[in-house]
Protein backbone atom coordinates (compact mmCIF):
# COMPACT_ATOMS: atom_id res chain seq x y z
CA UNK A 1 0.00 0.00 0.00
CA UNK A 2 2.91 2.20 1.11
CA UNK A 3 4.07 1.28 -2.53
CA UNK A 4 1.04 2.59 -4.44
CA UNK A 5 0.86 5.71 -2.30
CA UNK A 6 4.26 6.97 -3.11
CA UNK A 7 3.77 5.78 -6.56
CA UNK A 8 0.93 8.41 -6.87
CA UNK A 9 2.30 11.16 -5.48
CA UNK A 10 5.47 10.91 -7.91
CA UNK A 11 4.68 14.13 -10.74
CA UNK A 12 5.22 11.40 -13.81
CA UNK A 13 2.75 9.50 -12.48
CA UNK A 14 0.15 11.73 -13.47
CA UNK A 15 1.32 12.47 -16.53
CA UNK A 16 2.17 8.91 -17.84
CA UNK A 17 -2.07 8.10 -16.41
CA UNK A 18 -2.89 11.30 -17.72
CA UNK A 19 -1.46 10.16 -21.27
CA UNK A 20 -3.52 6.63 -20.52
CA UNK A 21 -6.55 7.97 -20.61
CA UNK A 22 -6.25 10.46 -23.42
CA UNK A 23 -5.57 7.62 -25.55
CA UNK A 24 -8.48 5.53 -23.81
CA UNK A 25 -11.10 8.47 -24.39
CA UNK A 26 -9.54 8.54 -27.95
CA UNK A 27 -10.75 4.76 -28.84
CA UNK A 28 -13.96 5.37 -27.01
CA UNK A 29 -14.69 8.28 -29.65
CA UNK A 30 -13.52 6.36 -32.39
CA UNK A 31 -15.45 3.01 -30.83
CA UNK A 32 -18.65 5.20 -30.71
CA UNK A 33 -18.18 6.63 -33.94
CA UNK A 34 -17.63 3.28 -35.80
CA UNK A 35 -14.34 2.83 -36.27
CA UNK A 36 -11.55 0.52 -34.83
CA UNK A 37 -9.40 2.24 -32.30
CA UNK A 38 -6.59 -0.52 -32.56
CA UNK A 39 -6.69 0.19 -36.37
CA UNK A 40 -6.73 4.09 -36.27
CA UNK A 41 -3.89 3.85 -33.40
CA UNK A 42 -1.82 1.34 -35.76
CA UNK A 43 -2.04 3.54 -38.41
CA UNK A 44 -0.62 6.88 -36.54
CA UNK A 45 2.32 4.78 -35.29
CA UNK A 46 3.26 3.42 -38.12
CA UNK A 47 2.48 7.00 -39.62
CA UNK A 48 5.71 7.92 -37.22
CA UNK A 49 8.27 5.03 -37.28
CA UNK A 50 7.37 3.03 -40.29
CA UNK A 51 10.30 5.02 -42.05
CA UNK A 52 12.88 7.48 -41.18
CA UNK A 53 11.83 10.32 -43.05
CA UNK A 54 8.16 10.38 -40.83
CA UNK A 55 10.61 10.20 -38.10
CA UNK A 56 12.44 13.24 -38.99
CA UNK A 57 9.37 15.06 -39.92
CA UNK A 58 8.18 14.33 -36.63
CA UNK A 59 11.47 16.23 -34.86
CA UNK A 60 11.10 18.80 -37.32
CA UNK A 61 7.15 19.54 -36.31
CA UNK A 62 8.73 19.27 -32.18
CA UNK A 63 10.81 21.70 -32.38
CA UNK A 64 9.25 24.73 -32.12
CA UNK A 65 6.55 23.11 -30.05
CA UNK A 66 9.80 22.22 -27.47
CA UNK A 67 11.00 26.15 -27.78
CA UNK A 68 7.29 27.10 -27.00
CA UNK A 69 6.46 24.51 -24.45
CA UNK A 70 10.00 25.80 -22.98
CA UNK A 71 8.79 29.75 -23.32
CA UNK A 72 5.88 28.89 -20.94
CA UNK A 73 7.30 26.54 -18.59
CA UNK A 74 10.28 29.09 -17.88
CA UNK A 75 7.10 31.59 -16.91
CA UNK A 76 5.36 29.34 -15.39
CA UNK A 77 8.52 28.39 -12.81
CA UNK A 78 9.11 32.23 -11.97
CA UNK A 79 4.88 32.57 -11.14
CA UNK A 80 4.23 34.19 -14.65
CA UNK A 81 1.92 32.82 -17.42
CA UNK A 82 3.58 33.32 -20.31
CA UNK A 83 0.24 33.00 -22.96
CA UNK A 84 2.11 35.48 -25.76
CA UNK A 85 4.58 32.91 -26.48
CA UNK A 86 2.33 32.82 -29.81
CA UNK A 87 3.24 36.63 -30.57
CA UNK A 88 6.46 36.13 -29.24
CA UNK A 89 7.22 33.24 -31.73
CA UNK A 90 5.70 35.87 -34.62
CA UNK A 91 7.70 38.67 -33.72
CA UNK A 92 11.03 36.51 -33.85
CA UNK A 93 10.09 35.10 -36.97
CA UNK A 94 9.56 38.74 -38.79
CA UNK A 95 13.05 39.96 -37.20
CA UNK A 96 14.92 36.48 -38.43
CA UNK A 97 13.48 37.53 -42.03
CA UNK A 98 14.12 40.74 -41.85
CA UNK A 99 17.85 39.97 -41.06
CA UNK A 100 17.93 36.74 -43.17
CA UNK A 101 16.74 38.33 -46.06
CA UNK A 102 17.80 41.57 -46.26
CA UNK A 103 21.77 41.21 -44.58
CA UNK A 104 24.17 39.66 -46.32
CA UNK A 105 27.04 37.70 -44.20
CA UNK A 106 29.26 34.69 -44.28
CA UNK A 107 27.29 31.57 -43.94
CA UNK A 108 27.37 30.78 -39.98
CA UNK A 109 27.66 34.22 -39.03
CA UNK A 110 24.47 35.08 -40.90
CA UNK A 111 22.43 32.20 -38.88
CA UNK A 112 23.74 33.22 -35.83
CA UNK A 113 22.70 36.78 -36.46
CA UNK A 114 19.48 35.71 -37.53
CA UNK A 115 18.81 33.71 -34.29
CA UNK A 116 20.57 36.58 -32.01
CA UNK A 117 17.91 39.10 -33.84
CA UNK A 118 14.66 36.84 -32.89
CA UNK A 119 15.27 36.41 -29.54
CA UNK A 120 16.35 39.84 -28.86
CA UNK A 121 12.98 41.36 -30.81
CA UNK A 122 10.59 38.41 -29.16
CA UNK A 123 12.57 39.01 -26.06
CA UNK A 124 11.59 42.56 -25.44
CA UNK A 125 8.46 41.89 -26.87
CA UNK A 126 8.16 39.83 -23.80
CA UNK A 127 9.66 42.25 -21.33
CA UNK A 128 7.34 44.61 -22.49
CA UNK A 129 4.20 42.14 -20.74
CA UNK A 130 6.64 42.23 -17.99
CA UNK A 131 7.42 45.93 -17.58
CA UNK A 132 3.90 46.53 -17.63
CA UNK A 133 3.00 44.26 -14.65
CA UNK A 134 6.14 45.01 -13.28
CA UNK A 135 5.31 48.83 -12.75
CA UNK A 136 1.38 49.07 -13.33
CA UNK A 137 0.36 45.40 -11.94
CA UNK A 138 -1.21 44.94 -15.39
CA UNK A 139 -1.98 40.66 -15.51
CA UNK A 140 0.26 39.73 -17.93
CA UNK A 141 -2.69 37.31 -19.09
CA UNK A 142 -4.49 40.50 -20.26
CA UNK A 143 -1.63 42.13 -22.04
CA UNK A 144 -0.32 39.05 -23.59
CA UNK A 145 -3.41 38.33 -25.68
CA UNK A 146 -3.25 41.74 -26.68
CA UNK A 147 0.05 41.68 -27.95
CA UNK A 148 0.03 38.01 -29.84
CA UNK A 149 -3.18 40.48 -31.77
CA UNK A 150 -0.81 43.41 -32.62
CA UNK A 151 2.16 40.79 -33.48
CA UNK A 152 0.43 39.23 -35.90
CA UNK A 153 -0.94 42.58 -38.07
CA UNK A 154 2.23 43.78 -37.58
CA UNK A 155 3.51 40.36 -39.14
CA UNK A 156 0.83 41.44 -42.09
CA UNK A 157 2.13 45.28 -42.01
CA UNK A 158 5.75 44.06 -42.43
CA UNK A 159 4.96 42.26 -45.78
CA UNK A 160 2.98 44.66 -47.44
CA UNK A 161 6.45 47.03 -47.44
CA UNK A 162 7.36 47.03 -51.08
CA UNK A 163 11.35 46.46 -50.14
CA UNK A 164 10.35 43.32 -48.00
CA UNK A 165 7.20 41.61 -50.02
CA UNK A 166 7.94 39.40 -52.74
CA UNK A 167 6.41 40.10 -56.14
CA UNK A 168 3.72 38.20 -57.14
CA UNK A 169 2.84 36.50 -53.86
CA UNK A 170 1.31 37.46 -50.22
CA UNK A 171 5.00 36.52 -48.74
CA UNK A 172 8.34 38.20 -47.99
CA UNK A 173 11.61 37.46 -49.52
CA UNK A 174 12.95 34.02 -48.52
CA UNK A 175 15.74 33.90 -45.74
CA UNK A 176 19.47 33.53 -47.83
CA UNK A 177 20.49 30.69 -47.97
CA UNK A 178 23.63 31.57 -46.36
CA UNK A 179 21.58 31.70 -43.36
CA UNK A 180 19.95 28.48 -43.40
CA UNK A 181 19.96 26.18 -40.67
CA UNK A 182 19.21 22.45 -43.19
CA UNK A 183 21.06 19.48 -42.41
CA UNK A 184 23.42 19.46 -45.48
CA UNK A 185 21.49 22.62 -46.49
CA UNK A 186 24.46 24.06 -48.86
CA UNK A 187 25.75 20.41 -49.59
CA UNK A 188 22.42 18.97 -51.03
CA UNK A 189 21.44 21.62 -53.11
CA UNK A 190 24.44 20.62 -55.76
CA UNK A 191 23.88 17.93 -58.34
CA UNK A 192 27.73 16.04 -56.88
CA UNK A 193 25.71 16.25 -52.92
CA UNK A 194 22.55 14.93 -54.61
CA UNK A 195 24.49 12.20 -56.37
CA UNK A 196 25.98 10.87 -53.14
CA UNK A 197 23.02 11.25 -50.98
CA UNK A 198 21.22 8.88 -53.74
CA UNK A 199 23.49 6.51 -53.41
CA UNK A 200 22.49 5.86 -49.75
CA UNK A 201 18.71 5.36 -49.49
CA UNK A 202 18.17 5.97 -45.99
CA UNK A 203 20.26 9.37 -45.92
CA UNK A 204 18.44 10.40 -49.13
CA UNK A 205 14.80 9.55 -47.58
CA UNK A 206 15.94 11.65 -44.54
CA UNK A 207 17.68 14.85 -45.99
CA UNK A 208 16.58 15.14 -50.07
CA UNK A 209 12.48 14.55 -48.61
CA UNK A 210 12.24 16.51 -45.25
CA UNK A 211 13.04 19.71 -43.89
CA UNK A 212 15.70 18.18 -41.44
CA UNK A 213 17.70 20.72 -39.98
CA UNK A 214 19.87 21.10 -36.80
CA UNK A 215 16.85 23.05 -34.90
CA UNK A 216 16.50 20.14 -32.54
CA UNK A 217 19.94 20.39 -31.67
CA UNK A 218 19.63 24.02 -30.22
CA UNK A 219 16.00 23.06 -28.68
CA UNK A 220 17.52 20.87 -26.13
CA UNK A 221 20.34 22.81 -25.66
CA UNK A 222 18.07 25.63 -25.04
CA UNK A 223 16.08 22.96 -22.34
CA UNK A 224 19.19 22.28 -20.35
CA UNK A 225 20.58 25.76 -20.38
CA UNK A 226 17.35 26.83 -18.52
CA UNK A 227 17.44 23.45 -16.16
CA UNK A 228 20.97 24.99 -15.44
CA UNK A 229 19.86 28.57 -15.04
CA UNK A 230 16.58 27.92 -12.81
CA UNK A 231 18.52 25.59 -10.51
CA UNK A 232 22.02 25.87 -10.46
CA UNK A 233 22.46 30.12 -10.30
CA UNK A 234 21.95 32.50 -7.97
CA UNK A 235 19.50 34.38 -11.02
CA UNK A 236 17.27 31.54 -11.33
CA UNK A 237 17.17 31.04 -7.17
CA UNK A 238 15.90 34.68 -7.65
CA UNK A 239 13.40 34.38 -10.09
CA UNK A 240 12.34 30.91 -8.88
CA UNK A 241 11.82 32.94 -5.21
CA UNK A 242 10.11 35.65 -6.88
CA UNK A 243 7.36 32.97 -8.55
CA UNK A 244 6.62 31.25 -5.03
CA UNK A 245 6.46 34.17 -3.30
CA UNK A 246 7.13 37.25 -4.47
CA UNK A 247 6.39 39.42 -0.93
CA UNK A 248 8.55 37.05 1.01
CA UNK A 249 11.66 37.59 -2.17
CA UNK A 250 10.65 41.84 -1.56
CA UNK A 251 11.55 41.02 2.06
CA UNK A 252 14.74 39.04 1.59
CA UNK A 253 15.58 42.17 -0.44
CA UNK A 254 15.68 40.66 -4.12
CA UNK A 255 14.17 43.43 -6.50
CA UNK A 256 10.70 41.81 -7.54
CA UNK A 257 9.87 44.31 -10.75
CA UNK A 258 13.47 43.86 -11.83
CA UNK A 259 12.98 39.85 -12.16
CA UNK A 260 9.61 39.86 -13.42
CA UNK A 261 10.76 41.88 -16.24
CA UNK A 262 13.75 39.64 -16.89
CA UNK A 263 11.70 36.28 -16.71
CA UNK A 264 9.30 37.57 -19.48
CA UNK A 265 12.50 38.70 -21.69
CA UNK A 266 13.79 35.05 -21.29
CA UNK A 267 10.35 33.62 -21.72
CA UNK A 268 9.97 35.92 -25.22
CA UNK A 269 13.58 34.97 -26.38
CA UNK A 270 12.93 31.32 -26.19
CA UNK A 271 9.83 31.77 -28.25
CA UNK A 272 11.72 33.90 -30.47
CA UNK A 273 14.33 31.19 -31.13
CA UNK A 274 11.45 28.98 -32.24
CA UNK A 275 10.63 31.10 -34.98
CA UNK A 276 14.30 31.94 -35.63
CA UNK A 277 14.80 28.38 -36.14
CA UNK A 278 11.34 27.55 -37.95
CA UNK A 279 12.14 30.46 -40.42
CA UNK A 280 15.93 28.95 -41.25
CA UNK A 281 15.37 25.08 -41.00
CA UNK A 282 11.55 24.97 -42.81
CA UNK A 283 10.83 25.31 -46.03
CA UNK A 284 9.72 28.36 -47.43
CA UNK A 285 11.95 30.17 -45.19
CA UNK A 286 9.78 33.00 -45.29
CA UNK A 287 6.60 34.98 -43.58
CA UNK A 288 3.27 35.01 -44.83
CA UNK A 289 -0.10 37.08 -44.62
CA UNK A 290 -1.48 35.40 -41.04
CA UNK A 291 -5.66 35.61 -40.98
CA UNK A 292 -5.16 33.10 -37.91
CA UNK A 293 -2.87 32.75 -35.00
CA UNK A 294 -0.92 30.26 -35.92
CA UNK A 295 -0.62 28.34 -32.77
CA UNK A 296 3.01 27.12 -32.19
CA UNK A 297 2.52 29.40 -28.74
CA UNK A 298 -0.93 27.79 -27.58
CA UNK A 299 0.33 24.88 -28.24
CA UNK A 300 3.15 25.34 -26.07
CA UNK A 301 0.86 25.82 -23.14
CA UNK A 302 0.03 22.29 -23.37
CA UNK A 303 3.64 21.15 -23.90
CA UNK A 304 4.60 22.72 -20.39
CA UNK A 305 1.75 21.09 -18.93
CA UNK A 306 2.40 18.06 -20.20
CA UNK A 307 5.96 18.66 -18.90
CA UNK A 308 4.68 19.88 -15.54
CA UNK A 309 6.75 22.86 -16.28
CA UNK A 310 9.99 20.73 -16.58
CA UNK A 311 12.15 22.21 -18.66
CA UNK A 312 13.27 18.71 -19.63
CA UNK A 313 10.08 17.40 -19.90
CA UNK A 314 9.22 19.45 -22.46
CA UNK A 315 11.53 18.13 -24.86
CA UNK A 316 9.73 14.79 -23.98
CA UNK A 317 6.35 16.51 -24.18
CA UNK A 318 7.16 18.19 -27.13
CA UNK A 319 8.07 14.86 -29.21
CA UNK A 320 5.37 13.19 -28.14
CA UNK A 321 2.53 16.55 -29.31
CA UNK A 322 4.63 16.85 -32.39
CA UNK A 323 4.20 12.80 -32.57
CA UNK A 324 0.87 13.02 -32.58
CA UNK A 325 0.10 15.95 -35.07
CA UNK A 326 2.06 14.34 -37.31
CA UNK A 327 0.90 10.88 -37.18
CA UNK A 328 -2.58 11.70 -36.55
CA UNK A 329 -2.94 12.90 -40.72
CA UNK A 330 -2.31 9.38 -40.64
CA UNK A 331 -5.80 8.17 -38.86
CA UNK A 332 -7.93 10.20 -41.54
CA UNK A 333 -5.92 8.70 -44.87
CA UNK A 334 -5.70 4.75 -43.41
CA UNK A 335 -8.80 4.05 -41.73
CA UNK A 336 -10.80 7.49 -42.73
CA UNK A 337 -11.63 8.30 -39.30
CA UNK A 338 -11.14 12.01 -38.53
CA UNK A 339 -7.76 13.17 -37.55
CA UNK A 340 -9.53 15.67 -34.98
CA UNK A 341 -9.47 12.69 -32.74
CA UNK A 342 -5.89 13.36 -31.82
CA UNK A 343 -6.77 16.54 -30.96
CA UNK A 344 -9.29 14.65 -28.58
CA UNK A 345 -6.77 12.31 -27.16
CA UNK A 346 -4.46 15.57 -26.32
CA UNK A 347 -6.89 17.63 -25.11
CA UNK A 348 -7.83 14.70 -22.85
CA UNK A 349 -4.16 14.99 -21.34
CA UNK A 350 -4.36 18.05 -20.81
CA UNK A 351 -7.29 17.70 -18.83
CA UNK A 352 -6.34 15.21 -17.01
CA UNK A 353 -2.70 16.52 -15.99
CA UNK A 354 -4.95 19.79 -14.83
CA UNK A 355 -6.46 17.82 -12.31
CA UNK A 356 -3.35 16.01 -10.93
CA UNK A 357 -4.10 16.85 -7.75
CA UNK A 358 -6.52 13.99 -8.16
CA UNK A 359 -4.15 11.35 -7.90
CA UNK A 360 -2.14 13.09 -5.04
CA UNK A 361 -5.91 13.19 -3.21
CA UNK A 362 -6.27 9.68 -3.94
CA UNK A 363 -3.30 8.71 -2.30
CA UNK A 364 -3.36 10.60 0.95
CA UNK A 365 -7.00 8.68 0.86
CA UNK A 366 -5.31 5.28 0.64
CA UNK A 367 -3.32 6.18 3.49
CA UNK A 368 -5.93 7.73 5.71
CA UNK A 369 -7.74 4.19 4.76
CA UNK A 370 -4.24 2.08 5.39
CA UNK A 371 -3.72 3.62 8.89
CA UNK A 372 -7.57 3.19 10.07
CA UNK A 373 -7.73 -0.72 9.13
CA UNK A 374 -3.87 -0.58 10.86
CA UNK A 375 -5.42 1.20 14.06
CA UNK A 376 -8.50 -1.39 13.59
CA UNK A 377 -6.72 -4.59 13.75
CA UNK A 378 -4.60 -3.29 16.68
CA UNK A 379 -7.25 -2.50 18.86
CA UNK A 380 -9.10 -6.37 18.12
CA UNK A 381 -5.25 -7.48 19.39
CA UNK A 382 -5.64 -5.58 22.53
Amino acid sequence: MDTVQKWLKKPLTSIVISIVLGFVVGAVVLSVAGYNPLEAYAAMFRGIFSKPKYMAQVVIKSTPLILTGLSVAFAFKTGLFNIGAEGQYIIGSVAAVLVGAKLSLPPVLHFLAVVLAAMVAAGLWGCFAGFLKAKFGINEVITCIMLNWIALYFNNFMIQMPWLKKPGAEASYEVQRSAWSMVLGNYKATEEGRQALLANPTLADVVLKTDLNYGILFAILAALLVWFVLNRTCKGFELRSVGFNSDAARFAGINVNRNIMHSMFIAGALAGLAGALQMTGVMPHRISMLAAQEGYGFDGISVALIANSSPIGCIFSGLLFGGLKYGGSAIQSTTGAPSEVINIVIGTIVFFIAMSTMFRVLADKLAKRGGKRHASHTDSGN
